[in-house]
């Protein structure tokens, strides 16, 4: 699937290119992609460098966790959960602990934790895949799961808006909250099926109930606060959840007689490793990636879903924050600037900027953490992992235009 998919970002460029040449008269069309490849690779190379420093410190410090015994006490909690969701898993997979961390980060928009951990528990998932090239159905659910995950507090979004002068900055954390929480639902479903997991039962239903009611009282909670303090907490709470977080990996591994410096080093060592062995798959994609936006392509999308609109005679509002909504499943940077240019261009406190916010925190960058992820572990068969994922992403951009309808007040 990956194959096929890689080799299609480079095809319909090249179609999306001529169209834009011959029909659209921009000659330049060409040069503009030649840049764009160029810079796509160096930033591949680039963001593995920068990931190298977080995957050597977060690696580290899960050494550490593993060591202490943290990580089991965590995963001890979710094995009745993951048992029935995971059943390949050994019980005593320390994957189950990894993959409790970066849900827990990735929740609370730790990122920067987040992906360490999820690469750590894909190793970790992957020691026990009979294959060494394909995608075993425990890798698969967690890498849609990681892709689509919740995010309680989209802080990034809320700064912007915030920056940009919007009257109510927090409007859209109900909405995202609720899109985010759809595009995971259905990733989770799609996989399910896939895999004929048996998830209608009362185990399953417990954990469901329990994580939705975690999630809703939390929103509810941080949605009854004003735009700057909610802004202000999410922050704070943010930060001295992840220095708490190394404060108590590091203090329980020595009052349990662990040697924390030399398990820290091994860590590291480990997240090096790593770091380096994602940079092909992270270029080749980021490449195709960025040739397919370069060439034309997302624009000719667009035009025809505002055909479409005018054809069935439907409201078209939503049009002008397609680009972040297609951008997204390529690229995190890209959405986001597209997201910044509808603030700008249409008014921040817009209803196409209320759409594009509101997009941009219910889906993630899905052949990003593919690459990544998938890239971590060298599996190049990822199976049913795209298709999945990527309705997620559709679930999620869907959610995210009906309840902008629903939610905006203009």
């Amino acid at each position: 699937m990956l194959n096929y998919i890689w080799a299609f970002f480079f095809i319909a460029s090249f179609i999306a290119a001529v169209i834009t040449c011959f029909l659209g008269g921009n000659i330049d069309i060409w040069s503009q992609m030649s840049n764009a490849l160029f810079e796509a690779a160096k930033s591949g190379f680039e963001i593995s460098i920068y990931l190298t420093g977080m995957l050597c410190f977060w690696l580290g410090l899960l050494k550490i966790a593993e060591k202490s015994k943290i990580t089991d006490s965590l995963a001890h909690l979710l094995y009745p959960l993951f048992k029935k969701i995971m059943p390949e898993i050994p019980e005593k997979s320390p994957a189950f602990g990894s993959i409790v961390m970066n849900i827990a980060a990735n929740i609370l928009g730790l990122d920067n934790a987040a992906t360490p951990m999820g690469l750590k528990a894909m190793e970790q998932l992957q020691a026990e895949n009979k294959s060494r090239t394909s995608a075993s159905n425990a890798q698969i659910l967690f890498m849609v799961i990681n892709s689509s995950s919740v995010t309680l507090i989209p802080i990034t979004i809320l700064m912007y808006r915030s920056q940009l002068g919007s009257s109510n900055p927090g409007l859209v954390f109900i909405p995202i909250l609720l899109a985010t929480s759809i595009s995971t639902l259905v990733g989770f479903l799609s996989v399910a099926m896939v895999q004929r997991l048996n998830i209608f039962n009362r185990i399953v239903l417990l954990y469901g109930i329990i994580f939705v009611g975690i999630i809703s009282a939390l929103g509810a909670g941080f949605a009854l606060l004003g735009a700057e303090a909610r802004a202000t907490l999410s922050s704070s709470l943010g930060n001295f959840i992840l220095i708490f977080t190394i404060f108590c990996f590091i203090t329980i591994g020595l009052c349990r007689k662990i040697k924390v410096y030399d398990e820290f080093i091994k860590g590291a060592k480990e997240g090096f490793n790593i770091a380096v062995s994602i940079i092909p798959y992270l270029v080749a994609m980021l490449v195709a990636i960025a040739l397919f936006r370069s060439s034309g392509a997302l624009d000719l999308l667009i035009m025809g879903v505002e055909k479409i609109c005018a054809i069935f005679n439907l409201n078209a509002d939503f049009v002008p924050a397609l680009p972040t909504a297609l951008l997204k499943p390529l690229s995190g940077s890209g959405a986001r600037a597209m997201m910044i240019e509808t603030m700008q261009n249409y008014g921040v406190d817009s209803f196409p900027a209320f759409v594009s916010s509101v997009v941009q925190g219910s889906t993630e960058t899905t052949f990003y953490v593919l690459a990544v992820y998938f890239g971590a572990v060298k599996i190049t068969n990822t199976r049913h992992a795209l298709p999945c994922a990527l309705l997620a992403d559709l679930a999620g951009i869907v959610a995210a235009v009906f309840l902008s309808y629903w939610f905006y007040a203009g």
